[in-house]
């Protein structure tokens, strides 16, 4: 990393997407990889800080405060300083589990400090999310209907249009809640303005990463700064714009066709990390998604509007392992076959995906007539399911 990292102040806005990550994907690109796993921590660190324990008077919320959370969590010199908490409230009230109808911790603001500028050449604004763990915010994940975006009352375009449960997670407020302070749209916007503000003399960067809900969260967020101007400097300047970029792992789709142009229209760049095997990244529009707006490639179908769309670049990897299906979608996973390259594949359009593999995995099974690797699978299938609840 140190031999990258010498180079970084000279390349960060192409690591950032500035060029679409033209040639740093395949091959992937050493620096970028580790740019990738450096945001992939981050967010892990989300998981490590949360606090499941429902005796706990920090339930659903942060185990630390912001000064010693990433300290508590190992990464006290990794060059970034925590300025805010962020909370959000899914609109889903669920009475057998405690603080449904609460709002909960689901990331943090951080920004670089002065000796990281130096080595990655701007102040990076960094934005990380978790992803779901409580019933309502999976209630949410399933909310599987389009409705408009309208964040931005100038540019109402019934056109552009995102997943109705990601969208409610986002903008919903409980302001009853202990640490409900408007919503978790207000909260970032309100944020971000102000550390802009404060550095505005400066190279900035702009970075949201996220694992699966959280990667819906950081492409709203992404999608409204751009929507809103909030990262346009004023300045003779055309490259005095600060970039906004998405790092998602293992996220689904966000929204429609028309929410993608949208987004490519205002400069957002989001790079995909996936597993071809992860069913996470196959959601929602199982169907009507992308690959179906035009029929052979030219006219555009009359549903175009009811298609979800991916963002921006992808990184494939391919992984998968019959002994522990729950991998698939697990991020710790993710960073660790990126840290060894030579241990995963990364994957061409042709990856053979997740359905294939467990089915192939399970006529292997069936041959056998071994009643035990039947148990075995269905097992594992279950850790699966239960895994995606985490999602």
């Amino acid at each position: 990393m140190a031999e990258t990292s010498s180079s970084l102040p000279h390349m960060w806005r192409e690591i950032q997407g500035s060029d679409n990550w033209e040639d740093l994907v395949q091959p992937l690109d050493p620096l970028l990889r580790d740019e990738i796993i450096r945001y992939g921590e981050f967010v892990t660190a989300c998981y490590k800080a949360f606090d499941l324990d429902s005796t706990s008077k920090r339930y659903l919320n942060c185990k630390y405060g912001k000064k010693s959370m990433l300290k508590e969590v190992g990464m006290e010199n990794w060059g970034y300083e925590v300025t805010k908490y962020i909370y959000a409230t899914p609109d889903i009230n669920i009475p057998t589990q405690v603080g449904s109808g609460c709002s909960r911790w689901v990331g943090y603001v951080a920004v670089s400090t002065d000796d990281e500028v130096k080595r990655l050449g701007r102040r990076d604004v960094l934005v990380t999310f978790r992803g779901t763990v409580t019933n309502s915010e999976w209630i949410a994940n399933f909310m599987s209907s389009l409705t408009p975006a309208r964040l931005n009352p100038d540019e109402s375009s019934d056109d552009v249009k995102v997943e109705s449960g990601f969208l409610n997670l986002y903008t919903s407020d409980d302001s009853s809640c202990k640490f409900g302070v408007g919503s978790c749209r207000e909260q970032l916007l309100s944020e971000i303005s102000r550390i802009i503000s404060k550095y505005k003399g400066e190279n900035m960067s702009i970075t949201l990463a996220g694992h699966s809900m959280g990667s819906s969260l950081a492409v709203l967020l992404a999608y409204d700064i751009a929507e809103l101007g909030l990262n346009k400097i004023e300045s003779k300047c055309p490259n005095r714009d600060v970039p906004v970029t998405v790092y998602s792992f293992g996220g689904p789709r966000v929204g429609n066709c028309g929410f993608k142009d949208r987004c490519e229209e205002l400069g957002v760049k989001v790079l995909r990390i996936v597993n071809i095997n992860d069913p996470v990244t196959k959601l929602p529009g199982v169907f009507l998604n992308e690959h179906f707006r035009a029929l052979g490639g030219k006219y555009e179908l009359p549903w175009r509007v009811s298609c979800y769309a991916h963002l921006g670049v992808e990184l494939a990897l391919d992984f998968f392992k019959m002994q522990d299906l729950s991998c698939v979608h697990d991020l710790d996973t993710y960073i660790k076959l990126l840290r060894c390259p030579k241990m995963v594949e990364v994957a061409g359009g042709d990856g053979v995906d997740f359905l294939s593999k467990l089915w192939t995995s399970s006529v292997l099974c069936a041959q056998n007539l071994d009643t035990w690797q039947w148990e075995f699978a269905a097992t594992n299938i279950g850790n699966l399911v239960q895994a995606l609840t985490i999602m």
